[in-house]
């Protein structure tokens, strides 16, 4: 497995060096393979019932349920941690929903993995991509006769598959890739056998690069069409635009509905994209809406009659709410079902009937989903959604919904990893048990909820407290604060392994959603437009205090910690108050002069966040990054990247490391090998040693505050 690395050395010999020049004990050292928590055999005496690092390769969860038209079966993706690959590995699965009975489709196997998987309109069929035997193409099962076929051999992955009305075709979109632009050459008398290095680099988009994906090779997203039975596929759509999913067809299959930018200046306007129509015969395209703002996702009423779709009035604020939107097919009579409706609308689907709609929502840290009718009436039908992911507990989840009404989805709770679940006639049940071990051998810690009033102005904050495994009522424990990212998104009572991992190791963990989270209303969420990082600081220092009022946490062994957003609060803090122990600044943005401009979104950071662009108000961007505060920290702070981070890029991380090096702060700068912003904790070993050099950092500094006997496991637990 990889390591964690510290500026080329390793955690535990960085830690006992540094230990020995600050004159403090070093963390412990992992006790040899044998000993530790995932050893077998002899050694142990005794089941390990502490979560550990090493847990995190046993874990499964369930993504994209699709149920068949008639309700009968639902095809998901199951994501389980692969120990030889360190990687999550999806497979397709279906399942009888009378039964219960799982069989698995495909996927899994040499390495490759399986995902979006599709019904055939008859429901006989599935579609899905699968990277099995090399890169992603797209595939098709015939359920009854149980072979699969491969439709295509393409030279990138396929995306936003969509069946044709009839089952006879299947459109998806593709990065069509175009020449990179050259400016000059190298000398033409190389010799041969000489070894040269290699050409120029270069790009000439604005966007070059983008967080998880590297450097963006020349082309575009475009439209295709491919027989269901195979065959050549043919390119739809054309020109310098990229043209996105998802695709919906016309009920007489004549016409696909995307969404895309195709302004001529579509770089330079982040959210702008618009609804159009395409003849799929002759290949015309026709705009369908025109306003200032994004409108996407169209999804064609089961009678033709109506199109549905989400977006929004751009009012250059950095979050809005996305309402649900109904139009004709020619583009006309459009409306809002959800002006009203103080949610943000994610994921459409249609009822059967065509007199309402399915969305998914996100509502005080919880995601459900609600049927919405024409009149923008709106109901909630179901609850508990989860599956935004498995290190912290953001909201997310998806769903979708039979011709009878019955819905599959993805839910959880917060000691369980995401499940498939079905809502029909009225009830609710559970069809997969993909972590049984789990549940049945660990002891994870519960969690709770706890709200405050700010102390800033007495606006309500919410938060999750996670507790050591077999807390006893009335006892004192560390607290960890741990910030979500965003900062528009929202934490809630879901599944987390980092929160776990720090249960195990004796702290409480309070997942907080401060003012700027979603799922409050677009007025919580716009209370730190152009003001963030700023207010935010009251409330979390709120809750704080509040964990404390409770008899939880340990007023004199406080700790702070989160990523991306909340990483910029994480310094924000530090530079505002000593009373944390230790922090962890995660994939922080430092300076936003430097990240407006090197980060993988420069339409949108400078114009949306700030207001404007460095050079026009630089004392607004100075006065909102954490940088300007450094000289006021004394709280020893670790920061952590990935490597290959271009949402909050590397050099905001080194320049917070570097200032306080140079104050004289005790730091360190952990870097994640081949990490991006996104995905620095997807590969598990990292994802195992990040949280124990967090815990490592933080056992540091508790200051007398012995932790219980697990803890030790707890923090060496995937570092090796």
């Amino acid at each position: 497995m990889r390591k964690l690395v510290i500026l080329g050395v390793s955690l535990f010999a960085f830690q006992a060096s540094l230990a020995a020049a600050q004159d403090q004990p070093a963390a412990p050292e992992p006790e040899p393979a044998a000993m530790t928590a995932s050893a077998s055999g002899s050694a142990r005496t005794a089941p390990e019932r502490h979560f550990t690092g090493a847990d995190i390769f046993d874990l499964a969860i369930a993504a994209d349920p699709q149920i068949s038209p008639d309700g009968r079966r639902i095809a998901y993706v199951r994501r389980q941690n692969d120990i030889m690959t360190d990687r999550a590995i999806g497979s397709i699965w279906l399942i009888d929903t009378a039964t219960g009975q799982e069989t698995p489709v495909t996927g899994g196997n040499g390495g490759g993995s399986a995902f979006t998987p599709r019904w055939s309109p008859d429901g006989k069929r599935l579609a899905y991509a699968s990277t099995e035997g090399g890169g992603a193409q797209l595939w098709v099962r015939w359920i009854d006769g149980g072979e699969a076929v491969r439709l295509t051999g393409l030279p990138t992955s396929p995306s936003s598959i969509a069946w044709s009305p009839d089952g006879r075709s299947i459109a998806y979109t593709m990065l069509v890739k175009d020449a990179a632009p050259t400016f000059g050459s190298a000398p033409a008398n190389k010799p041969e056998g000489a070894k040269w290095a290699d050409p120029l680099e270069v790009h000439d988009l604005l966007t070059y690069r983008a967080d998880g994906a590297g450097y963006i090779e020349p082309g575009f997203e475009k439209i295709f069409l491919v027989p269901a039975t195979g065959g050549a596929p043919r390119q739809l759509t054309f020109g310098p635009y990229h043209d996105g999913g998802p695709l919906s067809w016309s009920r007489d299959g004549r016409t696909l509905y995307f969404g895309a930018n195709r302004k001529p200046d579509w770089e330079n306007d982040a959210r702008e994209s618009e609804i159009f129509a395409l003849d799929v015969a002759s290949g015309r395209i026709a705009q369908l809406t025109d306003r200032d703002g994004p409108d996407a996702n169209p999804v064609v009423s089961p009678d033709g009659r109506l199109i549905a779709y989400v977006g929004f009035d751009d009012k250059l604020r950095a979050y809005e709410n996305s309402e649900l939107y109904v139009m004709n097919p020619d583009g006309s009579g459009r409306r809002s079902l959800t002006a009203g409706w103080d949610y943000s609308v994610d994921d459409v689907a249609w009822a059967a009937d065509g007199r309402s709609l399915y969305v998914q929502y996100d509502d005080h840290g919880e995601t459900k989903v609600a049927r919405i009718g024409l009149d923008g009436s709106a109901r909630t039908v179901v609850t508990g959604l989860s599956g935004g992911g498995l290190d912290r507990p953001y909201t997310g989840g998806s769903f979708s919904v039979a011709d009878t009404g019955a819905i599959a989805f993805t839910g959880g709770t917060p000691t369980r990893p995401a499940e498939v679940q079905l809502a029909a006639g009225g009830k609710t049940r559970m069809l997969t048990d993909l972590n049984r071990s789990l549940r049945e051998t660990k002891a994870l810690g519960e969690v709770r909820k706890i709200t405050v009033a700010s102390s800033l102005d007495g606006l309500e904050i919410e938060g999750w407290l996670t507790l050591p495994p077999g807390y006893v009522e009335g006892r004192r424990v560390p607290l960890i604060l741990e910030i979500h990212g965003g900062p528009f998104s929202a934490y809630g009572p879901h599944f987390a392994t980092d929160n776990q991992l720090y249960a195990a190791a004796g702290y409480a963990v309070l997942s907080s959603n401060p003012r700027g989270s979603t799922s409050y209303g677009e007025a919580f969420a716009n209370t730190i437009d152009k003001a963030y990082p700023g207010n935010d600081y009251f409330d979390l220092m709120s809750i704080v205090d509040r964990a404390i009022e409770l008899g939880i946490a340990d007023p004199d062994a406080l700790f702070v910690t989160g990523g991306s957003g909340g990483g910029v609060l994480t310094s924000w803090i530090v530079g505002n108050t000593d009373r944390f122990k230790a922090a962890v600044t995660q994939k922080p943005v430092i300076n936003w002069t430097s990240q407006a401009l090197t980060a993988d979104g420069p339409a949108f950071f400078g114009r949306y966040w700030l207001g404007a662009m460095p050079w026009e108000n630089p004392e607004t961007f100075w006065k909102h990054s954490p940088l300007s505060l450094v000289g006021q920290v004394k709280t020893p702070t670790m920061v952590v990247v990935g490597s290959e981070d271009y949402r909050t890029p590397v050099s905001e991380s080194e320049q917070y490391y570097t200032a306080l090096r140079l104050r004289g702060v005790p730091t360190a700068l952990v870097k994640v090998p081949g990490a991006s912003h996104g995905g620095i904790a997807a590969r598990p070993s990292q994802s195992a040693a990040k949280a124990s050099a967090i815990l490592a950092w933080f056992a540091r500094y508790r200051h007398g505050w012995t932790p219980p006997a697990a803890a030790g496991a707890a923090a060496a637990g995937g570092t090796d």
